[in-house]
């Protein structure tokens, strides 16, 4: 079937803000008054969520995975409106929220301790210990998978998760794993608390086995992130004094966090610093590669590569990939085939991930036919498609207006021995949201929850798009609940894409509602995301909402403020 679509001539690519595409995030119990009030003062929040998990380097990059298109404002009047087939899978998963006294939650036996605590935590409070007061009122049964499960639900917000932690690890009879301590220093780095992450460190080291190369390579990475590239060695160089051991996989471990983090340079830095003591590896130079190629820095990585040759190790299928991936990146596909010929050469055979890679940048190129062919190549080869590699063909011809194959595709997916993820069901998703097809949407996400297979931010950015563009509050507000209850927290781009879509389609009060939510879950909004929201205030003379909104951006930046002039993050002390 995929050998019969050569006949299509062409295809345009589907764009959505990338950065406003990354999401990882939920609003729980939203109540009316975000949606439907004229301007929303509420202490109720909606609720964040991490970043996309990270794998080792390299892997199929973001970009081969993100789709992206800015959508054309619809106009549509029918805000409550529902689709037929799916109102009564809409109704009973609980549309609207009631409001509830903190005090009264432990009477209510129609909800489990995780949706008890959690409207606890959706209220706004000023510190960690308020949050403990809070919870000293109610009586719940605390469990690990309890814990567990509120510590992600709130991954993005540092302050009610981490006033939940310290809560939950003084209860009688509750000793929290290490694993649970792992996530709370996570969301704490996500969240920047770096202060507060050092401190759980240092508790943590007292506790007999609590601290392993897991934990630092959570910390590397966070600090990595952030930027703050000398704080992550430091970690590194802190690792015996844990129980540590410094070795090959955890120098892997430091050098992959600071070329995530945009620092290929401090990574070589280190390896040149480190590698006369800590035996490198084959792993070791791709992801030095890997940064080089990110970095468009080609002649590093081909001296990273003779290096890597000069100790004894052979370029393999990951090291090749890196570069084809840069050539792809820079549309010089006579440099990718030729990198394609001397891994014929050297007996080195492609990897359906970098078959991926080529057919995704042939298709963004416009070679659709060519981007074919790659499916042809990898038969011959006898590499086996997976998820991926169906997923961006999928997304391929979805964006070159062939939906009836997108649908046949997927449909023919475990025919084929694959069954859809998560990844394809969100390229399934994009493209029906894209195309403004609610009920086929909605039935995607319905076939998801059915097959067991887990949402993500990625899943709910189209669908949150859709909803504003077509002015369906009633499905945005049952979908910001399915996403809490999913356990998927909402992070600075699904605030974003919220505002930005409601002031585009004539709901600049709500729109304002979201902006005043941001502030009081920690979030310092961009500056685009407030200056859109004030132009739109202006132009619409609501003066006394642009007020409140100037007020709330100068609070937001005092938080930012405050955070910024903690201590200073010396690893060493």
């Amino acid at each position: 079937m995929i050998t019969n679509l050569k006949r299509f001539p062409y295809f345009w690519c589907l764009r959505a803000q990338r950065s406003l595409d990354v999401w990882r995030s939920s609003v729980y119990y939203v109540s009316d008054d975000l949606l439907y009030n004229r301007f929303c003062t509420v202490t109720e929040t909606i609720n964040i969520n991490q970043q996309p998990t990270v794998t080792e380097s390299p892997e199929l990059p973001d970009w081969v995975r993100v789709v992206k298109k800015e959508e054309a404002v619809v106009e549509l009047e029918d805000d409550d409106f529902l689709l037929p087939s799916f109102s009564e899978w809409i109704k009973n998963e609980k549309l609207r929220a009631r409001e509830v006294d903190v005090r009264g939650l432990a009477s209510e036996m129609t909800e489990n301790d995780v949706d008890k605590i959690s409207k606890v935590l959706k209220f706004h409070f000023k510190s960690p210990d308020a949050v403990v007061d809070a919870l000293n009122n109610c009586r719940f049964d605390v469990s690990e998978c309890l814990v567990e499960q509120i510590l992600k639900r709130f991954s993005c917000e540092w302050l009610p998760s981490y006033g939940f932690f310290k809560w939950a690890k003084v209860q009688k009879g509750v000793t929290l794993s290490s694993d649970l301590y792992n996530l709370m220093v996570d969301n704490l780095g996500k969240s920047k608390r770096f202060g507060l992450m050092r401190e759980l460190l240092d508790e943590m080291s007292h506790l007999q086995g609590y601290v392993s190369l897991n934990t630092m390579s959570k910390i590397m990475r966070r600090y990595g992130k952030a930027g703050k590239y000398e704080d992550a060695i430091g970690a590194f160089a802190r690792l015996e004094e844990f129980g540590v051991q410094k070795d090959t996989n955890a120098m892997n471990l430091l050098l992959d966090a600071l070329v995530k983090g945009g620092s290929v340079e401090h990574a070589h830095k280190v390896y040149l610093d480190l590698k006369n003591d800590i035996a490198p590896s084959v792993h070791t130079y791709n992801i030095l590669v890997h940064g080089w190629c990110r970095a468009r820095k080609i002649d590093e990585a081909n001296e990273t590569v003779k290096d890597m040759e000069e100790h004894g190790f052979s370029p393999d299928v990951v090291t090749y990939t890196c570069f084809i991936e840069a050539y792809c990146r820079e549309k010089d596909f006579r440099k990718v085939d030729a990198i394609f010929k001397e891994m014929q050469m050297k007996g080195c055979s492609p990897s359906v991930v970098t078959y991926t890679i080529n057919m995704k940048a042939l298709g963004q190129a416009k070679e659709l036919n060519k981007a074919l062919d790659v499916y042809e190549k990898m038969k011959q080869s006898g590499c086996v498609p997976d998820n991926s590699f169906y997923s961006s063909l999928i997304h391929m011809l979805g964006a070159s207006g062939r939906l009836k194959d997108c649908y046949d595709i997927f449909e023919d997916m475990p025919n084929q021995g694959v069954s859809p993820d998560t990844f394809t069901y969100n390229t399934m998703i994009t493209i029906a949201a894209h195309n403004s097809k609610e009920e086929d949407a909605l039935k995607f996400l319905q076939k998801m929850e059915e097959s067991q297979c887990k949402p993500d931010i990625c899943t709910y950015a189209p669908l949150f798009k859709m909803c504003c563009r077509m002015r369906r509050l009633k499905v945005l507000s049952f979908l910001l609940n399915h996403m809490f209850k999913n356990d998927v927290s909402m992070d600075l781009g699904t605030y974003a894409l919220l505002i930005r879509g409601l002031c585009r389609n004539r709901n600049p009060e709500r729109a304002c509602a979201v902006f005043e939510l941001t502030v009081l879950r920690g979030f310092l909004p961009t500056d685009i995301m407030y200056d859109n929201l004030i132009k739109e205030l202006e132009k619409r003379g609501l003066k006394e909402e642009k007020k409140r909104v100037e007020e709330l951006m100068s609070q937001a930046k005092q938080q930012a403020s405050d955070i910024s002039s903690e201590r200073p993050t010396k690893i060493e002390e």
